[in-house]
């Protein structure tokens, strides 16, 4: 069964809306220009996944899970917003990417040294916010994840090079680029009701499955039809080694692999062997085995989410596990 957003929002819609107006508040500025571009950040603003999985975590590993949710929830979920969206500012510009999400980016619209200066000062206000309030233990959890982000991005840059990433190198590629992030979210939210220890790190274990999961099904759209998500092949153009790739360059003879590995090299964009690529991860079998992989992390999430007691909370994130596996785009 397919779980719109709204349905799997329920539980926290109250809290969902205040956090908008707390983070609202939390990005004001009397720099004019700065707050012009802040409030273009806000309206571009996507799904609002992680505040979700702030919210709705911290609910589950409440004390009581229907009670409502202290500041501390609502700043952690704004440090998280500050810090991610400041890599994100980052990386158009070391992408030289003009888009993101449809929009224009803080680069193409203002240039490359007024989005780093964005970057660097939604970093500072992420920090300014969690010191404000003595937020250590939320900091650390966030820090971890930005670090990870980094190292993930750069563990991919020096591998891609060579095109010689094995699963599971892969997989710490993933586990710190996109997991990580997720991973922050469930921690943060468990951290903020005063959850234990050993509850936190299990909050963290479930959003680093969840994240798992996440990423493969992204790389799956890679091979599926131009209608939905990210343009057909855009993975194999930029020489990104995924799991389906990966997997069936495994079962490959040497020449095959020779040849695929030529045509992902040298694509230059040609259609035809972006093409020749998908065709042959299709009939190795390396789709099915991705979305094996990916219907594991998610059992391995939901058995950890199941440690954590019933509540209305723990139904709408076994909903949004299925969401992030059934998502189109």
């Amino acid at each position: 069964m397919k779980y719109s957003l709204d349905d799997i929002q329920a539980p926290i819609a109250a809290e969902m809306q205040e956090f908008e107006v707390k983070f609202r508040q939390s990005m004001q500025t009397r720099v004019m220009l700065l707050d012009k571009i802040m409030g273009y950040i806000i309206k571009r603003k996507g799904k609002q996944l992680r505040p979700m999985f702030v919210f709705l975590t911290a609910h589950v590993a409440s004390p009581d899970p229907t009670a409502p949710l202290p500041e501390p929830t609502f700043r952690g979920a704004a440090l998280i917003e500050l810090l991610h969206t400041a890599t994100l500012v980052h990386d158009d510009v070391v992408d030289e990417s003009n888009y993101r999400r449809g929009f224009f980016s803080i680069n193409a619209l203002w240039k490359n040294k007024i989005a780093v200066l964005v970057g660097d000062y939604l970093l500072s206000r992420g920090l300014q916010l969690a010191l404000e309030h003595d937020d250590f233990d939320l900091l650390k959890i966030v820090n971890r994840a930005v670090r990870e982000l980094s190292e993930g991005e750069l563990l991919q840059i020096e591998k891609a090079r060579r095109l010689d990433i094995t699963e599971d190198v892969y997989f710490d590629i993933i586990r710190q680029k996109t997991a990580s992030l997720i991973a922050s979210c469930t921690a943060v939210g468990a951290s903020s009701v005063g959850a234990s220890k050993e509850a936190v790190e299990r909050a963290r274990l479930f959003g680093e499955k969840v994240g798992m999961a996440f990423q493969i099904k992204d790389d799956l759209f890679d091979f599926g039809t131009a209608e939905i998500g990210k343009p057909v092949g855009i993975d194999i153009k930029e020489k990104k080694m995924t799991l389906p790739l990966i997997y069936a360059l495994q079962q490959a003879s040497w020449l095959q692999k020779r040849r695929v590995i030529f045509n992902v090299q040298n694509n230059d964009g040609r259609a035809d062997r972006v093409q020749a690529v998908i065709e042959f991860v299709k009939k190795s079998g390396g789709l099915d085995y991705a979305i094996a992989r990916m219907k594991q992390f998610r059992d391995e999430a939901l058995a950890i989410l199941h440690t954590f007691p019933a509540s209305p909370a723990r139904v709408s994130l076994e909903q949004l596990i299925d969401y992030t596996i059934e998502r189109e785009k």
